[in-house]
């Protein structure tokens, strides 16, 4: 078989899959497949049109029919092919972390216009897409990241290898071992209601980690649990920069409000819905 052949049948073993993009997907599994067989750099499309006539090797068969495989029951191509981009930046994703959303770019877009000279903390962090987004680009002063997942944090450690970006790692759960003020603290924290998260899409549902996902019976639950304490974490002045889901901001807004944030907003991503809140812990309020 050749190697144009081999994707044309990837492509329809995707279509009959019901898989979204298919022929996208399938070009991408190939470039994977072909990059672990071969040992060789990626390849483009134009080399599919020059090389298309070759005979492809047992090993990328048999590899790309795997990645097939699994892109068909659900399987999300980044976490078959373990990359992804975000904010123009390459990350390695794998099943311990969310896979990084474009959404998720308004915050760290927002967060870029008040953080350079500035210490950062990204709380939950997963693959570290924000925390280490604002290493590369925001010019900080410093840059510590956290979450519960050691396997996430592992994630996190190689994305900031990648990036080549210099970043604290923290296991905490939450506030437990975090120590010290910043002047910017950046969260995505789980924020899906507990039984919406069945009704998601198979990608998502059943193969995304739950512990990133599930927000409790009002989708609010880890931002009352990260809020509550958040001042004794905050400098003077220090600003917060949460994303939220769509129909979150005013009950976000009501829990900065309520240990002293002001200057609260609510920021819209592309399609017009709300997805970030932010707010500033003043001066006066924290030498209370």
């Amino acid at each position: 078989m050749t190697s144009e052949e081999l994707v044309r049948n990837a492509r329809l073993n995707l279509e009959k899959s019901g898989v979204p993009e298919a022929e996208l997907n399938a070009w991408y599994l190939f470039e994977k497949a072909y990059r672990e067989t071969s040992g060789l750099p990626g390849i483009n499309k134009a080399w599919l049109h020059t090389h298309g006539d070759e005979e492809a090797s047992e090993e990328l068969v048999s590899c790309l029919d795997i990645f097939v495989n699994h892109r068909s029951k659900g399987v999300p191509l980044e976490y078959i092919t373990h990359e992804t981009e975000f904010m123009g930046l390459p990350f390695y994703v794998d099943f311990s972390v969310l896979i990084p959303r474009q959404d998720t770019e308004c915050l760290v877009e927002e967060c870029l216009k008040h953080c350079e000279g500035k210490t950062v903390l990204d709380m939950c962090t997963g693959s570290g897409c924000i925390g280490i987004s604002l290493a590369k680009l925001g010019n900080c002063k410093s840059v510590t990241v956290s979450d519960i997942s050691d396997e996430a944090l592992n994630a996190a450690k190689k994305n900031a290898e990648i990036n080549d970006t210099e970043v604290s790692i923290v296991n905490s759960d939450f506030w437990n071992n975090i120590h010290e003020k910043y002047d910017i603290i950046t969260c995505n924290p789980p924020y899906i209601k507990k039984d919406i998260i069945p009704t998601l899409m198979r990608e998502v549902k059943d193969y995304e980690p739950v512990l990133a996902l599930d927000g409790g019976e009002d989708g609010l639950e880890k931002y009352r649990i990260i809020i509550d304490r958040m001042p004794e974490f905050l400098s003077g002045n220090g600003r917060v920069f949460f994303e939220i889901g769509y129909d979150q901001g005013r009950d976000v807004s009501e829990l900065l409000s309520g240990v002293g944030l002001s200057e609260i907003r609510v920021i819209k991503d592309l399609a017009g819905l709300d997805r970030v809140v932010t707010g500033v812990y003043s001066e006066a309020k924290d030498n209370v």
